[in-house]
């Protein structure tokens, strides 16, 4: 071991493994801090952030699935101004890159959280566009090309020279077309995918199981998804993408990058083993000096599809 060169760059932040931590469930890093050294893992998303503190949904919000966990937690954080006071000070006793995940209910709570978080040093900002759109009735910013457009276009005017990640959702008919347009918009990397619209029932009682009735299904039952998504987007695209969904093992991470991702996000993995990201760092540096690579960059869009 040790043959490979693990680094990457993602829209210009290098990392030292490409392997990085999904947003929302890896908290802040305290407590997978109490299990290894963070400085071990090429980047942490951070826990979604709104312009104010949120409490999120009311319980039950999670429930388990034969290969996953629906999630409907409602983006519960302390708002960014308490991230920026006290948990990016915690981030940054780590040599990891740190990006800070957002959402607002309006484009310009995204604008003024973009200003703080450039102004605070994050190394990127991951724009989650999955969110409702209180302006629009309802609809969220992820669906519609030309809504996803109009947030990352204010996201990168406030952002200063902090390089700017749309997350995209997978609940649209052709996820290339979102795509297109924050790419169009100015967007530095895109990132995917975020949850799957998902729902389950409990026979005895009649009611869903969660509170919300719906809620975003992660873990392994997305990875296809995942990795379909990923390949149809890395074609369509010439900005860097972050993929993510479903990744537990090292082969999971191999078949995204493979597929067209510059780097790769473990989440729900985490849940059942806090050392997954490790081992699936270990895992794609074996996979990829199994293939003679002298970097894993080079795994990226390296699929052969058939003709």
């Amino acid at each position: 071991m040790g043959k490979v060169d693990m680094s990457v760059t993602l829209a210009g932040v290098h990392m030292k493994t490409p392997v990085v931590m999904a947003s929302g469930t890896f908290g802040f890093g305290r407590e997978y801090g109490q299990f290894y050294d963070l400085s071990r893992l090429g980047g942490i998303c951070a826990k979604g952030l709104t312009l104010r503190r949120r409490e999120g949904n009311p319980a039950p919000r999670i429930a388990e699935t034969p290969m996953g966990v629906l999630n409907s937690v409602g983006l519960q954080n302390p708002g960014v101004d308490a991230f920026i006071r006290e948990e990016l000070p915690f981030l940054r006793q780590y040599d990891v890159a740190v990006i800070a995940n957002i959402s607002g209910d309006t484009p310009e709570e995204y604008g003024v959280m973009c200003q703080k978080l450039h102004r605070a040093g994050v190394d990127m900002i991951e724009v989650n566009i999955s969110c409702p759109n209180v302006k629009a009735g309802g609809l969220t910013y992820g669906t519609r090309p030309a809504l996803a457009a109009e947030v990352t276009e204010i996201a990168k005017k406030n952002a200063g020279n902090t390089p700017v990640m749309v997350k995209l959702s997978p609940n649209v008919t052709d996820i290339t077309e979102i795509a297109k347009a924050v790419e169009g918009a100015g967007a530095d990397a895109v990132s995917l995918i975020n949850t799957l619209r998902g729902m389950r029932i409990d026979v005895a009682t009649g009611r869903p199981v969660l509170k919300m009735n719906t809620g975003g299904l992660s873990g392994p039952a997305v990875l296809p998804v995942a990795v379909r998504m990923v390949w149809e987007v890395s074609g369509a695209v010439g900005i860097p993408v972050l993929g993510m969904g479903g990744v537990s093992r090292g082969g999971d991470a191999a078949q995204l990058m493979m597929a067209g991702a510059a780097a790769v996000a473990v989440g729900t993995a985490c849940f059942a083993d806090p050392f997954a990201p490790l081992k699936v760092t270990q895992e794609l540096e074996e996979i990829a000096e199994s293939k003679g690579l002298d970097k894993v960059s080079a795994l990226t869009g390296s699929v052969q599809p058939w003709q």
